[in-house]
């Protein structure tokens, strides 16, 4: 047989379940790809008939990761559709939690679970301690947790799970793999940094409690602004915030940064990592609020991978649909009259690839039906690629001179030229680079709003309701993964209808009604496989978007029927 398919489920290191499958030919070349979520669960169904005032803390169950994102998405959703207008200190409260969110998230994404893509762990094990540290110093002057004692150190850590006959964390990777790049003291150093950033996630998640009261569940946002009233009157509070966020600053500047750095140049020249933009159209909408009317990140959208031009987004033009989804209506509905009526057709019979190379049965997509819980969303009847990548190029295309300014010492630096962001190493440089322009400028936020506590102590307004009326609104901003929004109505002083379109969604859906595919299948499509028992390649590039298929993928059977049933072997 000329035409193979492997099939990946789960894709591991990821929020949610995903299974990608595709159709490699002699030359084991990605001729199609398939990306769909297999198993469905959500909340758009549970807010309605609830008091508004409720979303906001639904919503932020949506997912175990980007809770805030969506905590926030849901108050700002109903203060959008009752015009409510926050006072500026809630305002600003809330991109400090926001910061503290994606400076949590990012380096967590990297380190945990897109790192061991770009490190070979078992490589490291046979890395010169003395020679990493003096390695360390080629991309940063001040390298983090990399001298020779501290190298030794890590380095007998690991060796010790390896005498245990395991390499705990570590293990069912594809360890060896001909398309890593990195020398054993640079893997070295990058497993030094992942260790690392165990303790450092800490500190972020520590954070957004100073505001938020806990994590990663916070519970200060209400309809009207925010009510970490006394934590924002305690200089000991507002201090605390201060130090923890220097901390989680200086490992970006010293770890993340420089680790990219040296993976841009590891990197360079290895096919698999290039040339594979996904989807060129990007999406991105205002994020990050430092100061009154003043926003980090400006949105925008670019068409075909063109940065002579940034459109303005037109929110009439967004639409979901689910031709190829397990849902009822196929039709391409604008989130504000969404549905989400289930329509499960199951898999077909098949051959694949499995872990030894050899074909064997499968359960496979059925790839001329319907095959995923994720719906398709598109703008103006294109798929669009959202997250990081979309926020960098947009801005840097606008001209904003906070993120031009970083993008170009960057570029500089690693010798890459721009066009090089359309890549999966770009996808993984524009996250580290989004993260360093939040680090810094969030204090600029934190002045603003410490500037303007001085005068006014306003932290809410008040909550006001027509139940005779009827309503809509949404939120549209960022999450770390890229453009969010939600969207809802309001009757008879309670949520009528609820809708999510999230960046997973537009990342990772599946064909539409036109055959055109989303960012992650189309990103596969032309890929050489180098051994297809071992396809650390789509993984590599799946986990440069941070898929987070939980958010994706927000539907339940309200009668409370049982959909399927799981038995896990505990010892597998």
């Amino acid at each position: 047989m000329s035409e193979k398919r492997i099939v990946i489920d789960p894709i591991t290191r990821i929020e949610g379940h995903l299974r990608i499958e595709v159709v490699v030919d002699e030359n084991n070349v990605v001729k199609e790809a398939y990306s769909g979520s297999t198993l469905w669960r959500g909340l758009e169904q549970i807010v309605k008939n609830r008091d508004p005032r409720d979303a906001g803390f639904f919503m932020q169950r949506i997912c175990g990761v980007c809770t805030y994102s969506h905590y926030r998405a849901g108050i700002v959703a109903v203060e959008n559709a009752l015009g409510i207008k926050p006072p500026l200190n809630a305002e600003l409260t809330r991109t400090l939690m926001n910061a503290a969110l994606y400076l949590h998230d990012h380096i967590v994404h990297f380190y945990q679970l897109h790192g061991m893509d770009w490190a070979d762990v078992v490589s490291a094990l046979s890395a010169d301690v003395h020679k990493a540290s003096e390695e360390a110093f080629k991309y940063t002057s001040t390298p983090f947790a990399t001298g020779a004692d501290k190298l030794k150190e890590v380095k007998e850590r690991v060796e010790a799970f390896v005498k245990k006959g395991n390499l705990g964390p570590f293990a069912n990777a594809y360890w060896g793999h001909s398309t890593y790049k990195f020398t054993p003291e640079q893997n070295l150093i990058v497993l030094s940094h992942y260790l690392e950033c165990l303790s450092i996630q800490r500190t972020a998640a520590q954070m957004m409690a100073i505001f938020g009261a806990k994590n990663p569940h916070p519970q200060s946002l209400t309809v009207g602004g925010v009510t970490c009233v006394m934590d924002l009157m305690d200089p000991a509070r507002m201090g605390e915030y201060m130090s923890k966020f220097a901390e989680i600053k200086e490992f970006v500047d010293r770890a993340y940064y420089p680790d990219i750095l040296m993976a841009a140049k590891a990197y360079a020249n290895e096919p698999s990592v290039l040339n594979d933009v996904g989807v060129s159209n990007l999406f991105c909408y205002d994020e990050f609020l430092i100061g009154k009317n003043d926003h980090l990140f400006k949105g925008g959208i670019i068409l075909n991978g063109d940065l002579s031009k940034v459109y303005d987004i037109d929110e009439d033009k967004i639409t979901e649909e689910a031709t190829r989804a397990w849902y009822k209506n196929d039709k391409a509905l604008h989130p504000y009259d969404g549905e989400t009526e289930a329509n499960y057709t199951g898999l077909v019979d098949g051959e694949s690839i499995d872990g030894e190379g050899k074909l064997a049965h499968s359960k496979l997509f059925d790839t001329k039906g319907k095959y995923s819980w994720i719906k398709a969303p598109r703008y103006d009847g294109m798929p669009m690629q959202v997250g990081p990548i979309a926020s960098i190029v947009i801005n840097y295309a606008k001209g904003n001179e906070r993120v031009k300014k970083v993008v170009d010492e960057f570029l500089a630096k690693s010798g890459l030229p721009l066009s090089a962001v359309f890549s999966t190493l770009g996808r993984t440089a524009a996250r580290m680079l989004e993260a360093k322009v939040v680090a810094e400028h969030t204090m600029d936020a934190f002045n603003a709003l410490i500037e303007n506590l001085k005068t006014d102590q306003e932290t809410c307004t008040k909550y006001v309701i027509d139940n005779k009326k009827e309503y809509k609104g949404n939120f549209q901003g960022n999450a770390p993964r890229g453009a969010l929004s939600h969207w809802c109505r309001i009757k008879d002083g309670v949520i009528s209808n609820w809708q999510a379109v999230v960046p997973s969604t537009w990342n990772a859906s599946p064909k539409d009604a036109k055959g055109q595919m989303g960012s992650y299948e189309a990103c596969l499509v032309g890929m050489k496989i180098a051994d297809l028992s071992k396809p650390l390649e789509i993984i590599r590039k799946i986990h440069s978007y941070d898929p987070c298929i939980a958010c994706a993928v927000h539907v339940m059977d309200t009668k409370g029927n049982d959909l399927s049933t799981y038995k896990i072997n505990p010892n597998l």
